[in-house]
């Protein structure tokens, strides 16, 4: 704790002094989980990468002190000593604390808890002026600094600590499986599942129009029987990828239902090898290496999501790559399927249904369009649309701003981790104008600050006329270089001694 108050201390002398010259600034978390192009030119930047550290774990309180870069695999091995875990867990392991609350956070748990910053007790925060603030959802004089902040990508302040609420932690979770054959029936098997009082996890994965595994997940410290169930890993090398063996399951599963038992922590991370999918395209790119289990073992390394992270922003393929979460009313899902398959021909989505928290927020909400029958008020579906683009740059800017266009057709709202194109005026009328949020600038002394939208917007002119370094323009030679980066931070180093993992029976 010394050493956190040490670093508080430095960090407010260093905003006040900025703060007297209204000097802007930019954050320095030591990694990122975005796939926005960085920023270029000389701001300041303020380096807060030693923030990283479990303060403590409060087992009576439920709740955990944690710095803003703590990532949610050294959370999890924190709490999990204590019978505790968060109720929100972004798959992810590199994602960090820091980053669900500034940003959005939704997982498959989010049906029931909420994004995120919902579970988020109390937050320490350094404001534009350098003073040093401590707020909750509760307090009165500053619970709308907590709301503003949740989502709004640091532009309110510097967090500096938070206290994680926590709950029980469960051995495993017992796994289901649910074949559909239709997009219409696997938005309703969602529907469906996230009603059930015994489920804690559900999501979903549509491989194709006719072909989706829809997942749900209950705690549960009862193990397998005999004949009945099985364990299941996903964090070795040679174990099948989820999203594999969740088709898998489907395809063998003869329309019944199946089941099995998956250790908490491997549930949690369950998608972090491969990234979900994403990790396929890698060998697309590197046309010579076959998808086969035996290279997914032997590159097992590279396909994990930190390492596939350093690798697209060092290969430059992220400015071609699609990488969108998309909030849609249940009631319009079906339709922006239907588009995505048409014109970005991107297989397989994923569906992920979230509690709908209304503005004001930066967070994403959903409005059922006009004509379209209302049948979920308080609950919306996220669609994960992540695959190869056109390698053109005008074309690809061209593709995501139809796909922004159609979003918000459909009621819908993106995600402000990934390219952004809007325009001013279009992005403020979607958060219903940016007087709310002007207004926190101006009361927590942070209006000379990069806003929300200087921080996520891409300049579509600027994008479409971008033309990468030669070497990274070669395939594979920029493939090369995207992998000599990942290799230089040495992330390959976490997941090999992460803890979490399960080594069976004790």
């Amino acid at each position: 704790m010394d050493k956190h108050l040490k670093t508080l201390q430095s960090l407010s002398k260093t905003l006040t002094a900025l703060y007297k010259t209204r000097t802007p600034y930019r954050i320095n978390h030591g990694s990122t989980n975005s796939t926005r192009p960085r920023p270029s030119g000389n701001t300041t930047t303020i380096d807060i990468s030693s923030l990283n550290n479990v303060l403590s774990v409060d087992r009576e309180k439920k709740t955990a002190l944690v710095e803003p870069n703590v990532p949610m695999d050294k959370l999890v091995e924190a709490t999990l000593p204590f019978g505790l875990i968060p109720p929100v867990v972004m798959e992810f392991p590199g994602i960090t604390a820091g980053g669900g609350f500034a940003g959005t956070a939704g997982e498959s748990s989010s049906f029931r808890h909420g994004f995120f910053d919902e579970t988020v007790k109390r937050v320490e925060m350094v404001l534009g002026n350098g003073e040093v603030v401590s707020f909750g959802p509760g307090d009165k004089d500053k619970k709308d600094l907590f709301r503003g902040a949740a989502g709004a990508v640091g532009t309110l302040g510097v967090t500096t600590c938070l206290e994680v609420g926590l709950m029980e932690a469960k051995k495993f979770v017992r796994t289901r499986y649910y074949r559909t054959r239709s997009v219409g029936e696997a938005v309703e098997v969602i529907r469906r599942e996230v009603r059930k009082e015994g489920n804690d996890y559900v999501d979903g994965i549509l491989f194709g129009r006719d072909h989706g595994v829809v997942v749900t997940g209950e705690l549960t410290d009862e193990g397998p029987t005999e004949g009945g169930g099985k364990i299941k890993t996903f964090s070795g090398g040679w174990d099948e990828w989820f999203y594999l063996h969740a088709k898998q399951q489907g395809e063998g599963g003869g329309g019944k239902v199946t089941e099995e038992y998956v250790p908490l922590a491997e549930y949690l991370f369950r998608y972090d090898r491969g990234g979900f999918w994403v990790g396929a395209a890698a060998f697309e790119y590197f046309k010579f290496v076959p998808f086969t289990r035996f290279f997914r073992w032997f590159l097992d390394d590279f396909l994990h999501t930190r390492m596939m992270y350093r690798a697209l922003h060092g290969s430059g393929e992220s400015a071609r790559f699609i990488v969108q979460d998309v909030a849609m009313p249940f009631e319009t899902t079906e339709r922006f399927v239907e588009y995505t398959g048409e014109e970005l021909g991107i297989w397989p989505l994923w569906l992920c249904p979230l509690k709908r928290r209304g503005p004001p927020t930066f967070h994403p909400f959903t409005t059922v369009p006009e004509g379209v029958e209302k049948k979920e008020e308080d609950m919306m579906l996220n669609v994960g649309v992540w695959g190869w683009g056109p390698k053109e740059p005008a074309r690809f800017v061209e593709k995501n701003r139809e796909l922004e266009e159609k979003v918000r057709e459909l009621g819908g709202m993106k995600w402000l981790y990934a390219h952004t194109y809007y325009e001013q005026e279009e992005f403020w009328k979607m958060y219903n104008g940016r007087g709310w949020y002007d207004e926190l600038r101006e009361k927590y002394h942070a209006s000379h600050l990069p806003s929300v939208w200087d921080k996520v917007h891409v300049d579509p002119e600027a994008a479409g006329n971008k033309k990468r370094h030669w070497l990274k323009r070669q395939v594979p030679l920029g493939g090369f270089y995207g992998i000599w980066k990942s290799i230089q931070s040495k992330d390959y180093l976490l997941h090999r001694n992460a803890t979490w993992k399960w080594k069976g029976e004790e």
